[in-house]
């Protein structure tokens, strides 16, 4: 049995009108397949170019390994020159991925290939992020914490995505007082024995091939595998939906502060309750 998802609409190109009125207004995904085509980006950006021009800087690196008490937020796992990274991409399968990695601070010729592009929302300039990984690494499946409209630009190799909205957290293990499912789903094979709610999930999926950009709605989950080692960048909008916009600072403000206060006070046994309650809230699920 598969996990219930649709494929995520495609287009070859997009008005901004046709994009907030069939994409932003009702939150639903879409993949424009041929958005970049007159970036520079689009015929330099691949492991080759971001080694030559950034290879002796210095990257944050980050694996799947289950979070620890001792992490502190986004605390990488272990450090490495940007051209070795790309050595060992190339080389074999790894686990370590470059995450929100803002590039653009360091390579600032990078701003040179490509444009913030009107898609009718306003894109926050100083965090274009950029994220790397090897073949079968992959991202937990988790939102961001300030539930941004994101766009997602793919370079290199295919990238394979699995999302869910807002309304399917009751049967997703989502950990309580984090922005994460249960770190031991494989959403790529799921174990329905194992994990039976996520059968009720309705989600979306699709891969991403090089040059495409993937539109994903306010605070949508998502799971993100390389399927070939490839890079992707981020370019996000504040969420607009007062709802979303409020979860977003309470997020910020109160729950990562919460979070770390108990992770201080009780250590490992904090982690484990979250995640045995992660499994209670959800069979209590109608």
């Amino acid at each position: 049995m598969l996990l219930n998802l649709q494929d995520i609409p495609r287009v070859k190109t997009i008005t901004k009108e046709d994009f907030l009125k069939h994409y932003f207004k009702p939150q639903k995904p879409v993949v424009i397949e041929r958005f970049i085509e007159d970036w520079p980006a689009y015929s330099k950006w691949n492991l080759d170019y971001m080694k030559t021009i950034g290879g002796d800087i210095t990257i944050p690196l980050y694996d799947d390994r289950p979070v620890d008490y001792k992490d502190g937020f986004n605390e990488p796992h272990a450090k490495m020159k940007l051209a070795d990274y790309i050595d060992l991409l190339k080389r074999e399968p790894t686990r370590y991925r470059i995450f929100l990695w803002n590039a653009i601070k360091e390579l600032p010729e990078l701003q040179k290939d490509f444009m913030f592009p009107d898609f009718g929302l306003r894109l926050l300039k100083g965090i274009p992020m950029l994220f790397f990984g090897g073949r079968d690494s992959y991202t937990f499946m988790h939102y961001d914490i300030d539930l941004a409209n994101i766009f997602h630009f793919h370079f290199e190799g295919k990238k394979q995505v699995i999302l869910f909205d807002q309304n399917q957290n009751k049967y997703l293990y989502k950990i309580p007082h984090s922005l994460i499912t249960r770190e031991d789903i494989d959403f790529n094979n799921p174990d329905f024995e194992k994990w039976p709610m996520l059968k009720k999930a309705k989600g979306y999926q699709t891969e991403l091939n090089h040059g495409e950009v993937l539109y994903m709605p306010e605070g949508y989950w998502h799971y993100m595998r390389y399927i070939t080692p490839g890079f992707s960048m981020s370019l996000r909008a504040i969420a607009r939906n007062p709802k979303n916009f409020s979860k977003a600072i309470y997020n910020i403000l109160i729950m990562r502060n919460f979070d770390n206060v108990m992770r201080k006070m009780k250590g490992q046994k904090w982690i484990d309750w979250k995640n045995e309650q992660a499994i209670v809230r959800t069979h209590k699920a109608p």
